[in-house]
């Protein structure tokens, strides 16, 4: 796991360290990274660094001195290194050692954009962990040029302008390249929007971690942290011990939902599927997965859902299902038992309009997208988008369940103040109508196999969006990845899911 911690725990891990320490050697350790990483960009050899033109900005603060310090280093090499004050002052070490070094010192005022414009490295010291989102002038000029250049931006431990520990931007920031972030991640270059601006990650160990706490904020999965939450069949398996999970989906009129969730539970390893749906729905699975076990419901809010379907480990309810009476008697059915229950898609919309439904005693776990959870919330979808983790937690503490987040960034927020998870799967491609509803049937496959709500809606996104990653460029037949990129659907995303479980 990738683990992140907001500012004041990192704060209070730099300066029990720093205690220890000589003055300056957190600083000096911080640049040696930095300057590192930034001659690997310019070049795999350290001669290419040399006659290299390097733009450092830098603000007043310690990144600016991180900043000003990996300069000196990378003059040093040869580089021609010029320093851009966006304030009155620079750090003052800083700055005499890159002076020392063969650097130059120019005023934010006095600086030209043709100093961009030949830049083949930009170094974004601006601001650091504690700058709040959006940049003010004279930052949001400089962040505006370096956004304009063809330069390589390298972000000193976060883009300058969003915020560190929720990703949240409201106006300018810096886009960068790459982050190299000092000591431990942030959540905010994890969770969107932040994370876009991010660029890739590059973590430079300082020293912090026996001094940072347990657990951490926020957690990102690597492949064989999934890997060690999937469960596997034995020699003693059989369909019930795999786990029978319930699809409460699809309707006359949104067929393709039940078709779809089917095939995400299917490949999803459990053991059986039971899909409860009309008439229609029901013909459509019948072609596509015989395997399914259906059963059609009457349209009648007093039909005995439970006592009719049969032996059922975890429930599924919403994708396709509608919202009128009947539907809304089937949802409070199903939540009505002390089973797992995933709800989606047309299900949060009736819990948007009855909320009394929640919380409940069973675990429980939801996955909107940013205007359902707007709606559950009584919010707008814009907000949630723009601080994707507090809305999430907050949701997850005011219902009582778990709380799956789709969008750009999936995150995963627990009724429990337990960190909040991020995946790092995904493709922009998976913005197509149906994907979600593979994403319910796979995650509530998972739950009817044994893992908890998080367990599964973490594992469930990482594949999901595994899937759609090699659905979009998928491997040749001598393992060669494909040139550019397809669009998908859904369907798509179905077929490439027993790929994606081989990778782990």
């Amino acid at each position: 796991m990738r683990h992140a911690y907001q500012v004041a725990a990192v704060r209070a891990a730099e300066r029990a360290l720093m205690d220890l320490l000589p003055d300056g050697t957190l600083m000096r350790r911080a640049a040696a990274g930095l300057a590192s990483a930034c001659t690997a960009l310019l070049g795999r050899h350290p001669g290419y660094v040399y006659g290299a033109r390097v733009l450092v900005l830098t603000g007043t603060g310690d990144n600016g001195g991180d900043a000003l310090y990996a300069g000196a280093l990378l003059a040093r090499r040869g580089a021609v290194v010029t320093a851009i004050m966006a304030g009155p002052k620079a750090h003052d070490g800083g700055t005499a050692e890159l002076i020392s070094a063969g650097g130059r010192i120019v005023d934010g005022d006095a600086a030209q954009g043709e100093e961009f414009a030949r830049a083949d490295l930009i170094i974004d010291g601006l601001l650091g962990i504690g700058g709040r989102s959006g940049l003010r002038e004279p930052f949001a000029g400089l962040a505006r040029q370096a956004g304009e250049a063809d330069a390589t931006v390298v972000a000193v431990d976060l883009p300058s302008g969003i915020d560190a520990d929720t990703g949240a931007v409201e106006g300018l920031a810096v886009r960068a390249d790459v982050t190299v972030t000092f000591g431990a991640i942030k959540p905010g270059l994890l969770i969107d929007p932040g994370a876009r601006y991010a660029g890739a990650l590059d973590l430079v160990d300082i020293g912090l971690g026996p001094y940072l706490p347990d657990p951490p904020s926020a957690l990102a999965p690597q492949r064989d942290d999934i890997a060690g939450l999937l469960p596997h069949p034995g020699p003693e398996s059989d369909k019930y011990r795999r786990g029978v999970v319930g699809l409460v989906v699809g309707s006359d009129r949104f067929a393709g939902a039940a078709v779809l969730a089917t095939g995400g539970a299917v490949r999803g390893g459990a053991g059986m599927v039971r899909v409860v749906t009309g008439e229609v729905a029901a013909a459509a699975v019948r072609q596509v997965w015989p395997e399914a076990v259906l059963t059609v419901h009457p349209d009648a809010p007093d039909w005995d859902l439970i006592g009719s379907v049969g032996r059922v480990q975890a429930w599924v309810a919403g994708p396709g299902m509608g919202t009128g009476p009947d539907a809304a008697a089937r949802l409070a059915a199903v939540l009505g038992t002390d089973l797992p229950v995933l709800v989606d898609a047309d299900g949060l919309t009736i819990l948007s309009q009855e909320p009394a439904l929640l919380p409940r005693a069973a675990p429980t776990l939801i996955t909107p997208h940013a205007g359902e959870l707007a709606r559950l919330l009584r919010t707008d979808a814009d907000s949630v988008e723009a601080r994707r983790a507090e809305h999430a937690r907050r949701a997850a503490a005011r219902l009582g369940v778990t709380v799956l987040l789709k969008g750009s960034t999936t995150v995963i927020a627990p009724p429990s103040d337990g960190p909040l998870l991020v995946s790092p799967t995904g493709t922009p491609w998976l913005a197509t109508a149906g994907t979600g509803d593979v994403l319910s049937g796979l995650a509530g496959a998972l739950l009817a196999q044994g893992l908890e709500p998080a367990q599964a809606g973490l594992a469930g996104a990482y594949l999901h969006g595994l899937a759609a990653r090699l659905a979009v460029a998928p491997h040749g037949l001598d393992g060669a990845r494909a040139p550019g990129e397809a669009p998908i659907g859904a369907s798509d995303v179905v077929r490439a899911l027993p790929a994606a479980f081989r990778s782990l």
